[in-house]
Parts: structure tokens; C-alpha cells; sequence
């Protein structure tokens, strides 16, 4: 528990005046296990900064890479691509942007599928569906 240097009935202009200051810091910004406790820890060692950074690299672009490979599949290849993109998006202010760009790309398109003539959208499927053919036969091609 973290002692209190200064005088009793002193007070600071500095001090924290929210719920963790009045319980002696054990409040949530103040557990261990928070996500920015670490973050924090972990940036002060030595080398912390790069090692935390090469981290969230790697996680995110694993992360968008198992969403690109599933994406012709249906489920949340979409999903999971944005949720690489969001951890890389907590160190890095470029994919915040694409983030945000991508996001607004994605749903222009499916507000313009949707106002398509059926046969549009059928045609989309059937592409869909061959590009998932192409992607079985390569990976039967070359894990065979």
C-alpha cells in the first residue's frame, strides 16, 4: 500500500481528486490487472517501449492476417480485420485513420449492395463463392 509523504492536513493542487484518491488509490485506474497499469509498467523497463510496440505489432497484423484469409469464407473476416486494426490502432495513429477509413468504405459498399437489382447482388455472391473455390484449391494445391 503506498504511503502518503505528505503532512496530515496537508493538501496538494496535485493530488487526484476522483474515487481512487479518496479510497488511497485502490480504485479501478488503480488495479494491477488494468490494461494502462501494464502498458505502463511495461514501457518503464529498459527497452519496455519497443519490446510493448514490436507486441502490438505483431498481435495486429496476425490478427488482419487470419481476418484476409478468412474473409472469402462466410463469417467475420470483416470483423476480425477490424479488430487487428484496433489494437494496432493503440499504438499507431495511421491505423486509427485506416480504421476509421475502412469502416466508412465497408459500409458505403453494403449501402450501395443493397439498393442493387437482385441479379447485382446474386452476381456478387457467385463471385464470393468462386473466389472461396479458388482459395480451397490453392491451399489443397499446395497442402496436398
Amino acid at each position: 500500500m503506498p504511503t502518503d509523504q505528505r503532512a496530515p492536513g496537508a493538501t496538494s493542487s496535485s493530488a487526484p481528486a476522483g474515487p481512487a484518491a479518496q479510497t488511497g488509490g485502490a480504485g479501478p485506474a488503480a488495479s494491477p490487472k488494468s490494461s494502462r497499469n501494464i502498458r505502463a509498467r511495461v514501457r518503464a523497463l529498459p527497452g519496455g517501449w519497443v519490446a510493448w510496440r514490436i507486441g502490438i505489432t505483431v498481435v495486429g497484423v496476425a490478427i488482419i492476417a487470419g481476418g484476409i484469409v478468412l474473409l472469402p469464407l462466410p463469417g467475420p473476416g470483416w470483423l476480425i480485420i477490424f479488430a487487428g486494426l484496433g489494437v494496432l490502432a493503440t499504438e499507431y495513429t495511421w491505423a486509427a485513420r485506416l480504421l476509421t477509413w475502412a469502416r466508412d468504405q465497408v459500409l458505403r459498399w453494403t449501402e450501395w449492395l443493397k439498393g442493387q437489382p437482385i441479379w447485382i447482388r446474386l452476381l456478387v455472391g457467385l463471385l464470393t463463392l468462386l473466389v472461396l473455390v479458388g482459395v480451397a484449391a490453392a491451399a489443397w494445391y499446395l497442402f496436398r
